[in-house]
């Protein structure tokens, strides 16, 4: 059923991603509000607006923002922008606010979209996975660190029209991808968190210093490895990221593990080093979390991994040192560095 009026946009969380999104469509007068805890974000957007930098200039954008959702009103979409450790609470927090023919969208990284659908109901899920990256430097402040657009989808892989709405709302952030295969594509995403985010918070660096080390682009073709042997023990179909990067091929092979100069294995590591590159101003979200105190979100990433493979009886190695170091680091008893990521790395050896 085609709308009458325009659609009303609530986003539940207002950090880097949530309030880069908001920053764009307020520009173009979409109706949106973006809801949040924190009363520091809340006080500098509403004195200075969604400030947005990243691609060329600083401009400040007039815009709607709220402690929480606003009271009394209702939304026909429902994007949930927070970490993924308060997903659950804020999909139940902004269910009463949703339209009885509106959509929750799921921007975190993970396997986000099961947990929301028994809160709200599958078929009122839609997910959208995010190929760009931004971080907030300070409250109100939105640095957008990498260009890129969406996919989105059902997890039926089902036509849903407000699928095809929400792609020509988001259009103006950057290109939509309508898939009918979420999983295979939230799972090859997941697959890049767990390599990209996790080292990166180990290391405590963008990801651009990152991958000009080939230890670590060897540990990141590892933790590929382990994702997809998880992920076709699920029975998982992998999509190519953003059309091109081939998870299946890009994951490092027993063969090749013992023959380290092989041409393959060197193609693999130009292609991590190109990705690497094109992303290399992107900073894992979960150090910045580490950093504000609050929790990362690793058990929603390797350690999703992880505790699937337990199912299957499949080993993961790498994958479970990341979530051990990066727990350890969030408690205070190791620092983000090099030395740690080096010691991730001689201990699976």
């Amino acid at each position: 059923m085609k709308r009458t009026q325009p659609p009303k946009i609530l986003v539940m969380g207002a950090g880097g991603i949530g309030g880069t999104v908001c920053g764009y469509l307020s520009e173009v007068g979409t109706e949106i509000v973006a809801a949040t805890s924190n009363s520091a974000i809340h006080a500098a957007v509403e004195a200075e607006g969604f400030r947005l930098t990243g691609d060329g200039e600083q401009r400040s954008i007039p815009g709607r923002i709220s402690m929480g959702p606003p009271s009394g009103e209702t939304f026909d979409y429902v994007l949930l922008a927070t970490q993924p450790p308060q997903v659950e609470e804020a999909a139940r927090e902004a269910l009463p606010h949703l339209a009885e023919d509106g959509r929750m969208v799921v921007f975190q990284n993970g396997l986000c979209e099961e947990r929301v659908a028994k809160i709200c109901g599958p078929d009122r899920v839609i997910g959208g996975i995010i190929a760009w990256g931004a971080s907030m430097p300070e409250p109100g402040l939105y640095d957008r660190t990498s260009s890129g657009g969406f996919q989105i989808g059902t997890t039926s892989g089902l036509q849903d029209e407000r699928v095809s709405e929400l792609a020509g709302l988001l259009e103006i952030i950057g290109p939509v991808t309508q898939t009918q295969n979420l999983i295979g594509a939230r799972w090859s995403k997941l697959a890049l968190n767990c390599c990209i985010s996790s080292l990166g918070t180990i290391a405590g660096e963008r990801l651009g210093t990152l991958v000009k080390m080939r230890r670590y682009r060897r540990l990141g073709l590892e933790v590929f490895a382990e994702v997809v042997a998880v992920s076709k023990a699920e029975d998982v179909r992998l999509e190519k990221v953003s059309g091109t990067l081939d998870l299946n091929w890009m994951a490092i092979s027993d063969r090749e593990r013992k023959l380290p100069g092989s041409p393959n294995l060197a193609a693999k590591h130009a292609m991590l080093l190109a990705v690497g590159m094109r992303y290399r101003r992107l900073r894992s979200s979960m150090l910045s979390a580490i950093e504000r105190g609050r929790e990362p979100a690793i058990g929603f990433l390797n350690g999703e991994v992880v505790e699937r493979a337990r199912k299957y009886g499949i080993e993961t190695p790498v994958n479970s040192l990341i979530v051990e170091t990066i727990s350890a680091i969030a408690r205070g008893e190791k620092s983000s560095s090099f030395e740690t990521l080096d010691e991730v790395f001689r201990a699976t050896r």
